[in-house]
């Protein structure tokens, strides 16, 4: 089994040494013990619970049909309809149909073209990333669980065997969006750590809030690439775990999402109307299954 430090079990929670080292001290860890006196702790071990949260009825819906792969409900529409479309957005060629079937079946379908394999990859990674998110969506959001969303969705497409790639952590090589500038290499830390202060420490995320924080992401670009659909994630995690309601930014809504990142901070109504509008299309499946908003 790997184990990690207090320093580093701290880092990727989040939270204060002190804290992970009572945390140790009173048997919350499992697994975790003392040579001398550095305290070892499970590599995978998870941060201890400060008291049972109540779950949204999304969320617990999304939690339980996942668990118990149920079909046709909430959890198989997410999946499906936030795979398809945010890597539609970035250039994938396969059909919905085509993300359904490989969800459903592990297989691609028919299909008369030939088909890329990062798409498939990147679907099927993308599947596993709505999971981590749903599976972590009332923690603390950290730099470590971006880079493990990034890690995911990267695994074993061909841009992890590029040697200047780096999959799961930020980006080496200056990239850009279009003519616009992002965040230097050496200044990715320093911006994400700022970003993700400023949203943790918000007693209550409002939906101007969220879209801020997914401009701010975006204009950053932390990663090499992906960072669309990891911006995307955050911001369903991020929905999940304040009770806003989520949105899915399809095909249709995609330039006036573009206009409304480039316009933000100048015409925020941009930004807002498009998400609104996918916002509203979200409720309507709510109310079709029956989930109370």
């Amino acid at each position: 089994m790997e184990y990690i430090s207090v320093s580093q079990f701290a880092q990727k929670y989040g939270i204060s040494e002190r804290t992970a080292r009572n945390y140790c001290a009173m048997g919350k860890i499992e697994g975790a013990f003392l040579t001398g006196k550095t305290w070892n702790i499970p590599a995978e071990a998870a941060l201890p619970k400060r008291g049972k949260k109540k779950l949204s009825p999304l969320l617990s819906a999304l939690r339980e049909q996942k668990e118990s792969g149920m079909k046709g409900g909430i959890y198989h529409r997410v999946q499906i309809d936030l795979t398809y479309n945010s890597n539609h957005i970035e250039g994938s060629r396969l059909t919905k149909e085509q993300t359904r079937f490989i969800f459903e079946t592990s297989t691609l379908g028919v299909t008369t073209e030939n088909t890329r394999i990062d798409d498939i990859m990147e679907t099927v990674n993308h599947f596993r990333c709505i999971d981590y998110v749903i599976d972590h969506a009332t923690d603390k959001i950290t730099e470590a669980h971006v880079k493990q969303l990034h890690l995911l969705l990267k695994t074993n497409t061909s841009d992890s065997q590029k040697s200047w790639f780096a999959v799961g952590d930020y980006k080496r090589l200056a990239n850009s969006v279009g003519e616009e500038e992002t965040a230097r290499p050496k200044e990715v830390h320093d911006q994400m750590k700022s970003i993700l202060a400023d949203y943790n420490a918000l007693k209550k995320g409002a939906f101007d809030d969220l879209l801020d924080f997914h401009v701010r992401f975006e204009r950053i670009h932390p990663f090499q690439d992906g960072n669309g659909r990891v911006g995307r994630l955050l911001l369903f995690w991020q929905c999940l775990q304040t009770g806003v309601v989520p949105f899915i930014i399809t095909e249709d809504l995609r330039l006036f999402y573009y206009r409304g990142i480039q316009n933000w901070g100048k015409i925020n109504g941009y930004l807002r109307d498009t998400c609104l509008t996918a916002q509203d299309s979200f409720k309507g499946l709510l109310d079709y299954f029956g989930i109370k908003q």
